[in-house]
C-alpha cells in the first residue's frame, strides 16, 4: 500500500510543481478552443478522483457541487458541464479554492486508502486517475507554451527550464525490416489503456525507416524549396488548410530580421537546427515526407521498429487513422468514455516527448489527434518501401 500511496502523491505534487512558475494571471487564459487553462487542469483532475473513487461513498460530500459543471470534461454520463470554449470564462472559483479542493480530495483519497488498495475494482481506478493525470501535466507544458507563446511579448515560462539535448547521430540511417508477420499491441504487463490492448498479428510488407527524426535543419530545406506553396506535395484537406490558415512555417517559428527564431518554454530563441522538427500537423508531417519522396510509417510498422529507434523527444505522427484494434470492448459505464468515442476522423501518433512525464511513455501507446493539431510536441520520422 505505502508503494501506491507515493505514487500517488508523487504525481500529485509533480501537477502542481508544473504550474509552480505561473503567475496568477496566466491560470485563467484560454486563447483558442483547444487549450485549456491551467486552472481547469487542477480542477479537473481533482475532479477525476472525487468523482470516480469518493462521490456517494462513506458519507463523502461534494467538496462543491458545482465544481462536476466546472470541471467536467467529456463524460456524458455524468451530466452537464461548462462547454470547452468557455473554460477560460471561469474567472471563479479562484486559484486559491481549486488548490484547496485538491487537498481536500487528496486527504479524502489517502484516508481510503486501504479500502482501495483492497478493492480491485477502485485500485484499478486509481491507477488509471494517475495515468489520466500524468496525461494532463503534458497537456499542461503544451496548453502554457500555447499560452505565453501567443503573448505579444513571449515571456518564458521558466527561463531555468531546459529541454534534453538532441540524440547522438547514428551511422545506419535506415534499419531495413523483412515482410512478414508480427505482434502488436500490450503485452498484458504493467498499465495499459484499453485503446493499446488486445496483442494481434498483423502482416507488414518489407520497409526501411528512419533511425532519426526529421531535423530543423532538414525542414528548412523544404520551406525553402517552396514546400508550403507546392500543392502536388500535400492532402486536399491540407492544402485548403495551408491556404485558409496562411500557414508558412511550424508553429512557434518566425522570422525575424531575416534570421529564424523559435518561441521554447524559456522564451524566443534562435532555430537550434540540430532539435528534431516540432509542432508540425500531420498535413505538414505527410506533405514533408512527399516532398523526400518518402511516407509515414503506419503504427504497425512504427512499433515493430521501436525497438531499433531513438525516440521519445516528439510525438511522430503516422499514415495510420485511429480505428479499435480487433476485439476491442468499451469499459462499462463512464469510464468506457475514456478512448473509444474519439475513434473517427484522428490520425495516431507515436512515441513521447519532450514534456512527456516520466514512466508515461511506452510502445505500445496510442496518442490521436486531429490531422491539423500543432500545438502538441509532434515531429516527423521518414519510410521509404523497400
Amino acid at each position: 500500500m505505502n508503494d501506491l500511496i507515493e505514487l500517488f502523491k508523487t504525481v500529485r505534487s509533480r501537477t502542481e510543481e508544473i504550474c509552480a512558475p505561473l503567475l496568477k494571471e496566466d491560470y485563467v487564459v484560454q486563447p483558442i478552443e483547444f487549450v485549456s487553462p491551467p486552472k481547469w487542469h487542477l480542477g479537473h483532475t481533482a475532479w477525476f478522483f472525487e468523482t470516480f473513487l469518493l462521490l456517494g461513498k462513506d458519507g463523502y460530500t461534494a467538496f462543491d457541487p458545482q465544481y462536476n459543471f466546472v470541471f467536467n470534461s467529456y463524460y456524458e454520463s455524468v451530466g452537464a458541464r461548462v462547454v470547452r470554449t468557455d473554460r477560460g470564462n471561469l474567472s471563479r472559483p479562484a486559484v486559491a479554492d481549486v488548490y484547496e479542493y485538491r487537498q481536500h480530495v487528496d486527504e479524502a483519497i489517502l484516508e481510503r486508502m486501504e479500502t482501495i488498495e483492497q478493492d480491485e475494482r477502485l485500485h484499478k481506478i486509481v491507477i488509471l486517475g494517475l495515468n489520466h493525470e500524468q496525461q494532463h501535466q503534458e497537456l499542461l507544458f503544451t496548453d502554457i507554451k500555447y499560452i505565453l507563446g501567443h503573448n505579444p511579448l513571449f515571456p518564458p515560462y521558466d527561463l531555468g527550464y531546459r529541454e534534453p539535448q538532441p540524440f547522438s547521430p547514428i551511422h545506419n540511417a535506415f534499419i531495413t525490416f523483412s515482410e512478414g508477420l508480427h505482434s502488436i499491441g500490450h503485452d498484458g504487463v504493467g498499465f495499459a489503456y484499453d485503446n493499446e490492448k488486445g496483442r494481434h498479428q498483423v502482416w507488414l510488407e518489407a520497409f526501411e525507416i528512419s533511425t532519426q527524426l526529421v531535423s530543423n535543419a532538414d525542414y528548412l530545406q523544404f520551406i525553402a524549396d517552396g514546400g508550403y506553396q507546392d500543392f502536388s506535395f500535400w492532402h486536399a484537406d491540407g492544402w485548403q488548410w495551408v491556404n485558409e490558415n496562411n500557414v508558412q512555417a511550424p508553429l512557434y517559428w518566425y522570422q525575424i530580421d531575416g534570421e529564424w527564431m523559435q518561441y521554447t518554454l524559456n522564451g524566443l530563441r534562435k532555430l537550434n537546427l540540430e532539435d528534431p522538427v516540432n509542432h508540425v500537423s500531420f498535413y505538414e508531417a505527410s506533405a514533408y515526407a512527399s516532398w523526400k519522396k518518402m511516407r509515414l510509417p503506419t503504427e504497425q510498422e512504427w512499433e515493430v521498429a521501436a525497438a531499433s529507434l531513438d525516440w521519445g523527444r516528439r510525438w511522430e505522427w503516422t499514415n495510420s487513422a485511429y480505428l479499435p484494434y480487433p476485439n476491442f470492448r468499451k469499459e462499462e459505464g463512464a469510464i468506457g468514455e475514456y478512448n473509444g468515442k474519439f475513434m473517427v476522423n484522428q490520425m495516431v501518433l507515436r512515441g513521447a516527448s519532450d514534456v512527456t512525464s516520466k514512466e508515461h511513455s511506452r510502445s505500445t501507446y496510442r496518442n490521436f489527434f486531429h490531422a491539423s493539431t500543432r500545438w502538441q510536441y509532434a515531429g516527423i520520422r521518414l519510410v521509404k518501401d523497400s
